[in-house]
């Protein structure tokens, strides 16, 4: 599939294309493509426009007795070229009608001079249609598409012309923080903003920062993270930052947060609370990029699609974004040896999408995909070359959990100067950070009932009535241990190169 914009539009007619299937999710501005391309093409002038309510219209010029699509098709078989005709609801139509696909092929045998143009939202195709139809995909806009939007509104906003003058960094930041957007939500976005006549160059760029976090959601399957975590909170794990920091000194913060030279990505693979997506988001912090979380369950609920068509408008999402950290949270819930077994095909094919994916993509998309049960992994995607790394993030050792206390006692505003962090540290061998946290805000919680301040008794009150992960899933712990053993990268320690 191509990204569809007027140019590849004129020249797959040119190459002879006689029927176009057109993916979709905007048909306002694909309409508005295809009546640019339309322009462009000798004799063409406007094409003819179908939709089931008003059939067929011209200019605005209606063709009576057109809104059967039989009879619309009837219509575009007999008109001499050369022409154009863009029908919007047809897809619809062709599920169950062995009617329409037989007027389509006849259409394509006997097109000429004539093209007929297709939108839709699903790409299944009936079968007989395939070799008479080209399937183009039309993605969202491209940088300079971007750019060249904003400069126009910018002649018809003041408010966005006057904040461009005061900064002139501020077109580049709005170009950048508008990717993954459609050309219609950046302009409702910047419009939005004329209510508030006070508004700064920031605000315009948080109003489209917000647009972009409803499209997201709304898409079911990704979520928009905002997260503030840097690295410095994250407790041990000095190889994970060793690894990000010799490429940030390698490739440059400016030009990482710019999407040149980004690093491909990493799997973090070990116990539960133990800090692999909290790292996750560090990084996304740390090269100040936005964090995108794709949802595996939800690509296989089939409420928005086909498995692999949603993995794939995932990864359309990521990369009209970029650069981006498109987080895979607990992978092995949608790729799994497992899952080959249970669902059969679907899963094979999403796995092919995502290896695929993963090997060719060239956005500067950062992929960091986290796993509690790693064996669970087909070998195809722990073959290198698809992450740049694998890391194996275990339970904390004394000198982390030192350090996580530190960071959780300093959250919870906590007075450590009658308290023994060491001893702390000490007497919570097997404890996961997260139940680290836990014993804090439990601590925090009994201090704040009986109004007085956080006493070291408090918190070896609170993990002595704690039973860690390491004691309730021991065996399944030391199983994956044995599998991490010379096939990942421990995230603690010293770095090893």
């Amino acid at each position: 599939m191509e990204n569809l914009n007027p140019q590849g539009l004129v020249k797959l007619i040119g190459a002879g294309a006689s029927i176009i299937y057109l993916l979709t999710d905007n048909e306002r501005r694909t309409e508005g493509i295809v009546v640019q391309a339309a322009a462009r093409l000798k004799g063409v002038e406007a094409p003819y426009v179908w939709n089931c309510i008003d059939g067929l219209s011209r200019a605005g010029v209606a063709v009576p007795d057109s809104i059967d699509p039989l009879k619309a098709l009837d219509f575009a078989i007999a008109q001499p070229g050369p022409l154009l005709f863009l029908f919007k609801d047809i897809s619809w139509f062709w599920k169950d009608g062995p009617f329409i696909v037989r007027k389509l092929k006849e259409f394509a045998a006997r097109a000429k001079s004539k093209v007929l143009v297709i939108m839709g939202q699903e790409e299944e195709i009936p079968e007989a249609l395939r070799e008479d139809m080209v399937t183009v995909e039309q993605g969202l806009p491209t940088i300079e598409e971007i750019r060249a939007f904003l400069e126009q509104i910018q002649e018809r906003e003041p408010l966005l012309k006057s904040a461009c003058a005061e900064n002139p960094d501020l077109m580049r930041e709005l170009v950048m923080t508008s990717q993954g957007l459609d050309l219609v939500d950046i302009e409702r976005g910047v419009r939005a903003l004329r209510m508030a006549p006070d508004a700064t160059g920031a605000d315009i760029v948080k109003a489209l920062f917000d647009a972009k976090q409803v499209i997201i959601r709304k898409s079911g399957i990704m979520e928009f993270v905002v997260n503030e975590i840097s690295p410095t909170k994250i407790g041990g794990m000095e190889n994970l930052k060793h690894w990000m920091m010799r490429r940030e000194k390698a490739f440059g913060a400016e030009n990482i947060a710019a999407g040149i030279n980004m690093p491909k990505g990493l799997l973090m693979m070990g116990i539960s609370g133990c800090g692999k997506s909290l790292f996750v988001k560090g990084v996304a912090a740390e090269w100040r990029l936005p964090l995108i979380r794709l949802d595996m369950a939800a690509v296989y609920e089939g409420t928005h699609g086909t498995p692999e068509a949603s993995l794939r408008k995932a990864f359309r999402t990521a990369e009209a974004i970029a650069p981006c950290v498109l987080w895979i949270d607990e992978i092995e819930a949608g790729i799994s040896n497992q899952g080959f077994k249970a669902e059969g095909g679907s899963a094979s094919r999403v796995l092919g999408s995502f290896l695929t994916w993963m090997q060719e993509k060239t956005a500067a998309v950062f992929v960091a995909a986290t796993a509690n049960a790693i064996e669970m992994l087909p070998a195809e995607v722990l073959r290198k070359g698809r992450f740049d790394e694998i890391f194996y993030v275990a339970l904390p050792d004394v000198k982390a959990r030192e350090e996580i206390f530190r960071i959780h006692l300093s959250r919870q505003k906590i007075d450590t100067t009658g308290i023994d962090v060491v001893l702390l540290a000490g007497s919570t061998r097997g404890f996961s950070g997260s139940e680290i946290e836990q014993a804090v805000l439990s601590a925090a919680f009994e201090a704040l009932a009986d109004r007085r301040a956080v006493i070291q008794q408090d918190l070896m009150a609170a993990i002595s009535r704690t039973v860690p992960i390491s004691v309730t899933m021991a065996e399944q712990i030391k199983k994956i241990e044995a599998w991490a053993f010379k096939r990942a990268v421990p995230a603690s320690g010293k770095y090893n190169p």
